[in-house]
């Protein structure tokens, strides 16, 4: 179901690779100030779906009627993709990657100027990286490389904040204090939607979960989609998928049989 005054809303949204559906038919919202995470079996849309809402795939409509709507601009969402995602033979060092995080509202040629270093100097020492501001980041850990990125998230200052996996391959104390920085949005209102892969982690930390297995098994508070029926579907659908199947009835006719 789609509340009023969502920053999210998903209406019967499908999205397709190769002509073969990713996500099937997904419907709800995400309120304002929520936190929550979306589970789910291996391939089953989870980064699909957080790529979707920061506007990176397209969304399929024609007869399937498929709609996603953010009621924020794009400057004010932040997406944090996964650690293997992340280009670390780039030439850059931390501070200025970490300058990256005003890109959306200085563009790229706003000037560096004292209080946004200032900002990016406190977001350095928010995640415990005082003095590595001209390390090179292809340098770093795992870890350091996320708490870089989460500081490049504080600058951001967004609204809507999108993490795709991001606890994973850090070390438990990193993982502990960007929790911390999780908890902290979550206690300014900012709405967090995170791509977990740890349910005890997400029984302790989220309160809200959204369950997908290329179509959505369960929505809602954390102790009522996290139970065992639920997870048991979830891994009977995802055993059952068939690669080869045809798309599920997204597109228009025009592009039904341009694919054909």
């Amino acid at each position: 179901m789609v509340a009023a005054g969502a920053v999210v809303a998903l209406r019967n949204l499908t999205v397709s690779y190769r002509q073969h559906p990713a996500l099937h038919h997904i419907s709800g919202s995400f309120a304002p100030g929520s936190l929550t995470a979306v589970v789910g079996p291996n391939g089953s849309g989870k980064s699909t779906l957080l790529k979707s809402i920061a506007g990176l795939l397209p969304i399929e409509g024609g007869r399937s009627g498929g709609a996603l709507t953010v009621a924020l601009p794009r400057e004010r969402i932040a997406y944090l993709p996964q650690v293997a995602d992340i280009d670390r033979g780039f030439p850059i060092d931390v501070r200025d990657c970490v300058l990256l995080g005003f890109w959306g509202a200085a563009g790229a040629w706003g000037a560096v100027t004292r209080a946004r270093l200032a900002q990016v100097d406190a977001a350095l020492h928010a995640v415990g990286l005082e003095g590595f501001e001209r390390r090179a980041i292809g340098s770093l850990s795992s870890g350091q490389l996320q708490r870089v990125m989460f500081a490049r998230l504080l600058v951001q200052d967004a609204e809507l904040i999108l993490l795709d996996e991001p606890f994973n391959a850090v070390d438990a104390k990193t993982t502990a204090a960007l929790l911390g920085l999780v908890r902290q949005w979550h206690g300014q209102r900012r709405t967090v939607i995170a791509v977990l892969h740890d349910d005890a982690m997400v029984r302790r930390h989220f309160p809200q979960t959204l369950l997908l297995a290329r179509e959505l098994v369960g929505w809602g508070a954390t102790g009522e989609v996290l139970t065992e029926p639920n997870l048991r579907r979830a891994r009977a659908m995802a055993e059952a998928w068939d690669e080869s199947a045809e798309r599920c009835g997204a597109g228009t006719l025009a592009e039904q049989e341009a694919a054909a």
